[in-house]
């Protein structure tokens, strides 16, 4: 957060204002755990916390502002990857959490919650896919990785979106197995402790 806070305040002072918007969005990431805790009487596991505050720290401040995209010609797929199975577990856990929500009386099948979550996922990559067309074309940016190549960007926006639809589907299929079948899911503890810190939300 120290150092975060120092990257701040030097971007400020360069008028770098995308990278400083980048670092804004990180240090905002970590405050979100206590934003759920007091708007929605929600606690976040650590382990969720702590995933997204390394992804967006990976793909924004070590992606874009130290320029890790340029530099390592598999971040992009790796991060659009992770994207994917990161989305693909935010989406089953919220179909998942509402289908056992003491809360909501609505039951959903295990294969509208697989499909949502692949769904949810793919929507996402292809929002920010329209969010690096519209920086590349409004500021002059390259986040779409316009090579010698291929100066439009497509060969990168659809290894991105494809790999990013692989990452969803990995997680909603092992989802759907997990529900249909009972069986392992490597996300399985998350839910379990998302339950217990949050029991007033859920069936007993």
């Amino acid at each position: 957060m120290i150092i975060l806070t120092i990257e701040w305040a030097y971007l400020l002072y360069e008028t770098q204002w995308l990278s400083l918007f980048l670092v804004s969005l990180i240090i905002i990431t970590l405050f979100a755990p206590s934003l759920f805790k007091s708007k929605m009487d929600l606690e976040l596991p650590a382990e969720f916390h702590f995933m997204a505050v390394i992804f967006v720290f990976a793909s924004l401040y070590l992606g874009e502002v130290q320029e890790f995209y340029q530099r390592i010609w598999w971040w992009d797929i790796a991060l659009h990857t992770t994207a994917g199975l990161m989305m693909g577990i935010v989406g089953f856990l919220m179909v998942y959490i509402l289908n056992e929500s003491k809360h909501v009386e609505l039951q959903m099948s295990a294969a509208f919650i697989a499909l949502f979550a692949f769904v949810f996922a793919v929507s996402i990559g292809t929002i920010w896919e329209i969010y690096e067309f519209f920086m590349d074309q409004v500021f002059g940016l390259n986040m779409q990785k316009e090579m010698f190549t291929d100066p439009s960007g497509l060969t990168d926006t659809m290894w991105d979106m494809i790999v990013n639809a692989l990452g969803a589907f990995v997680i909603s299929f092992t989802g759907w197995m997990y529900i249909r079948k009972q069986r392992h899911f490597f996300i399985k503890s998350l839910i379990q402790k998302f339950i217990e810190k949050n029991p007033s939300w859920f069936r007993r």
